[in-house]
């Protein structure tokens, strides 16, 4: 189980474009030579003739009979991403008048574009007639670009290159085009068989294949996950969650839920079947696995992304919210693992930026007490990750003036404290965002709880004020981080004012007195002011 990221996928420009790395070895760049030296129709051909001996046997290279639908989507795909970024080549060398890479080029797509429509014949058993009419346009029109170019060649006059490049120009955007339309015919097509195929089975088996394989296709990017929704893959999934024979396949069909509503057409689709009620009524179900109610929780972590930009869908979560909020609860408190809670705990965390209400909710239901337990518990609160989601609903509950007192009494201070000091174990780049969110999410918390005397003597008294100095001094401490470092001469102002004896008089002129747009200036200066 993953976090879907609140901008997880990003919209492509093509339905298919995606990076693929490809390793090229001296036999494939041989191979590219021998395109050139190879005429296309013949080897197109003979890419599409069965090599085994036997006539009566299957041919051991066609893929649709020991490939899942996944593995062909992939070569699909792949293939695709070829021909996309091809395109894109061939009009870099256009510009550039390169006439015959223009031609090398538009051979190399026209065989892989031939290779693309037959391979995906062979796994295809019923192609539809409008999928034939696009392939036979897409087919024609690469015959006659690789036509145009081989003309380019022949000549040199330049006046007539000229008058032809408008024409390739058009002939390009088209074959382009033809080539968008197909992919997407070919895309909703598989889309609707999974739909189909989960629509009408009653076996669980069966259903579980193509589950499988409409999960791997919502990973190839937001578009896909469009399509899905536009095909009403949103419908036939909560149809599986009220089931009670495929129980069993509940997490997998909220896990591939989870991907679909990263768009909004799947928020649509999830108002009109009362989505949000059937995840309620999920979370709420003691007799559902933790797995299950982990992913219905990564669903609505989804749902409730304060970055999302369409809303539409919130007003129906308001009215289950205080089902929804204990049931989580319950969950984080009651986590055998890690990824549990941090599923559990980042739905929290988004809920807290809906309204002051959900906070309420929260303090009564003694998550504050539950949240810094579970922060002492390695095996539960074990990354970065997980301390971002806690300390986000810490910074959002923070603005209550009761949770002073819970703080305090769940030395929350002291964990406020630690996580000024977090720092990313690996280096990886999404690992070390996360400390820094941690690090300023912490601060926010501390500047907020501090006016309340007894949080600020705490701590002062477990020398938080070093701490906030040291990052407002040190980039290094903060990785570079202007919005840490704002953070923490907010909560050192608040804290100077409860105990300014705390400070040396350098840190005083320099970090506190200033303006603090004066002191953050400096404070990002310092660096330079060693070198």
């Amino acid at each position: 189980m993953a976090v879907k990221g609140e901008n997880y996928l990003d919209s492509l420009q093509l339905p298919v474009q995606r990076m693929h790395l490809i390793q090229v070895d001296s036999v494939q760049r041989w191979m590219e030579d021998l395109k050139l030296m190879t005429d296309c129709e013949c080897m197109c051909i003979l890419q599409s003739k069965p090599i085994s001996i036997e006539k009566d046997e299957e041919n051991e290279l066609m893929l649709s009979s020991q490939h899942s639908t996944c593995d062909n989507l992939q070569l699909l795909l792949k293939r695709a991403w070829i021909v996309s970024t091809e395109f894109t080549r061939i009009a870099q060398k256009l510009e550039k008048n390169r006439w015959q890479r223009v031609h090398s080029m538009t051979v190399r797509v026209n065989c892989h574009v031939r290779s693309m429509i037959n391979e995906h014949n062979m796994f295809t058993r019923n192609s539809s007639e409008e999928m034939h009419k696009f392939e036979k346009l897409l087919l024609d029109k690469c015959s006659e670009f690789t036509a145009f170019t081989e003309r380019c060649i022949q000549t040199e006059d330049e006046q007539i290159l000229r008058s032809m490049k408008s024409c390739i120009n058009e002939t390009l955007t088209t074959v382009a085009q033809y080539f968008g339309q197909l992919i997407e015919l070919i895309l909703t097509n598989e889309a609707q068989n999974l739909l189909r195929q989960i629509e009408l089975s009653d076996n669980v088996y069966i259903t579980e294949s193509a589950l499988s394989s409409l999960f791997s296709l919502t990973q190839e990017g937001a578009h896909l996950c469009r399509i899905i929704a536009k095909e009403g893959g949103v419908v036939a999934l909560f149809k599986i969650c009220r089931q009670d024979c495929f129980r069993c396949l509940y997490p997998q069909t909220l896990r591939t839920l989870a991907s679909v509503c990263c768009v909004e057409e799947g928020m649509h689709q999830l108002e009109k079947v009362d989505g949000i009620l059937c995840l309620a009524d999920i979370l709420t179900d003691s007799s559902h696995s933790e797995a299950t109610r982990a992913e219905a929780a990564a669903v609505v972590a989804q749902i409730t992304s304060p970055h999302l930009t369409f809303t539409q869908h919130l007003s129906s979560f308001l009215e289950n919210m205080e089902e929804i909020v204990t049931a989580l609860v319950k969950l984080c408190q009651e986590a055998s693992s890690g990824e549990v809670f941090l599923l559990a705990s980042a739905a929290l965390a988004n809920i807290t930026f809906f309204d002051t209400v959900a906070c309420e909710m929260l303090l009564q239901l003694n998550a504050m007490k539950i949240l810094l337990a579970a922060c002492s518990d390695k095996q539960i609160v074990d990354t970065p990750y997980s301390r971002d989601q806690v300390v986000t609903i810490l910074a959002n509950m923070s603005v209550l003036d009761q949770c002073a007192s819970e703080i305090i009494q769940g030395n929350g201070v002291q964990l406020l404290l630690e996580m000024l000091f977090e720092k990313s174990s690996s280096g990886n780049s999404a690992e070390v965002a996360a400390c820094e969110r941690v690090q300023q999410k912490s601060a926010v918390t501390l500047a907020r709880l501090s006016r309340d005397p007894e949080v600020a003597d705490a701590a002062v008294k477990l020398s938080c004020i070093p701490r906030l100095i040291k990052l407002c001094r040190s980039p290094t401490e903060r990785n570079n981080s202007d919005s840490v470092l704002v953070a923490c001469l907010v909560a050192l102002r608040r804290l100077a004012i409860m105990s300014p004896d705390r400070l040396e008089d350098s840190d005083f002129q320099q970090l506190v007195k200033p303006r603090l747009v004066d002191s953050f200036l400096l404070c990002t200066n310092m660096e330079e002011s060693f070198v």
